[in-house]
């Protein structure tokens, strides 16, 4: 850690919003430095109002790495705690060209910033993001990893099930050139979830390229039980409907799956309870779909693991599908007041 960096190499900030991040911090920090690149590199934590040792793990890291010449970590505070406000901290504290995201939980495969760099050189993107490969510790765990990466899980989500690379609407996490993150005013901080997705949109506006290559992975460490898994998903399909208020034409029937199966099992319990049993037919259905539909996903697996996977495709799907249906308009409201417009570069013509 201490060599000379190749001075060849573009300089790169790792950036992490992190919040009650006990648990994957420092095992994320340290695939950070001790990743295959050459060239100069920083890390810069932007520490959230954490419940647990969260701020004194990365206090330890900071000393740990402080005479270091090359791979240095260094904090930030968040006082909010919101994930795009971390990162245009993160952002405005950092100082290279090339700006990685990372989360607290997310583990670097050991050569994704050079393959990023290579990437964003190669292809002239303004962003690169790759898969995120999600990995369990336990048999829970394990379950969820199997159902966000079945297409029964998540549809055709490239970063999800992987694909063949290629420009993309947007990335997980991402490689940018800081170019790119201060021409746009770095993330939209109403955008509480899917601020990526809002910030890409706008690189894209303004005629940048994001680029999706599976060449990239990183590790990703799934929610740790069934309440947390609901929270992460009825979020996810909260914000997916503010996006799709946002900005129309970006919805897909990927994203009207979960809803129309709340809906559809719903009706189903209901007619079913007033009126016919036959209507029991359509939860019954989609409880055997994500029955058969877990049996490959599971594939490998603990016994324990793969009768967990239908527990976890339904929390995720229902918690979406809800989530997207309950999303209130004022929400929507209030962050398309907050629209920026993608700024074009002075060289644009």
């Amino acid at each position: 850690m201490n060599a000379k960096p190749d001075v060849r190499l573009p300089a790169v900030s790792v950036i992490m919003p992190v919040l009650d991040e006990e648990r994957h911090l420092r095992g994320a920090v340290q695939a950070i430095l001790a990743q295959e690149y050459d060239g100069e590199m920083e890390v810069v934590i932007a520490i959230g109002p954490s419940k647990d040792r969260t701020d004194e793990i990365a206090a330890e890291l900071v000393a740990e790495t402080a005479s270091f010449k090359s791979k240095r970590v260094h904090t930030v505070p968040n006082p909010t705690g919101r994930t795009p406000a971390a990162l245009n901290a993160a952002i405005k504290a950092s100082r290279h060209p090339i700006v990685v995201r990372v989360d607290g939980h997310g583990i670097l495969s050991p050569n994704y910033i050079a393959t990023a760099v290579r990437l964003l050189e190669e292809t002239g993107a303004q962003n690169v993001g790759g898969i995120m490969h999600a990995e369990g510790e336990n048999a829970w765990e394990d379950a969820v990893a199997a159902a966000m990466t079945s297409k029964i899980g998540v549809g055709n989500a490239a970063f999800h099930t992987g694909g063949e690379a290629g420009s993309a609407e947007t990335v997980y996490l991402g490689v940018f050139r800081r170019e790119a993150l201060e021409q746009q005013g770095g993330y939209n901080e109403e955008f509480i979830r899917a601020q990526d997705w809002e910030l890409n949109f706008r690189i894209r506006e303004a005629g940048g390229l994001i680029w999706f290559s599976p060449e990239l992975r990183v590790s990703y460490r799934p929610r740790p039980s069934v309440k947390a898994l609901a929270k992460q998903y009825k979020d996810y399909g909260r914000w997916r409907h503010v996006v799709a208020r946002y900005h129309e034409g970006s919805i897909n029937l990927r994203y009207l799956a979960p809803p129309t199966a709340v809906c559809a099992i719903a009706a189903g319990i209901v007619v079913g309870a007033a009126l016919t049993p036959w209507a029991f037919l359509i939860p019954a259905g989609y409880l055997a779909a994500i029955t058969l539909g877990s049996l490959p996903a599971g594939k490998g697996l603990s016994l324990k693991a793969r009768l967990q996977i239908p527990i976890a495709l339904a929390t995720m799907h229902m918690s979406w599908g809800y989530g997207f249906l309950t999303s209130p308009k004022s929400l929507a409201r209030r962050v398309i007041a907050s629209r920026r417009p993608a700024v074009l570069s002075s060289t644009s013509s």
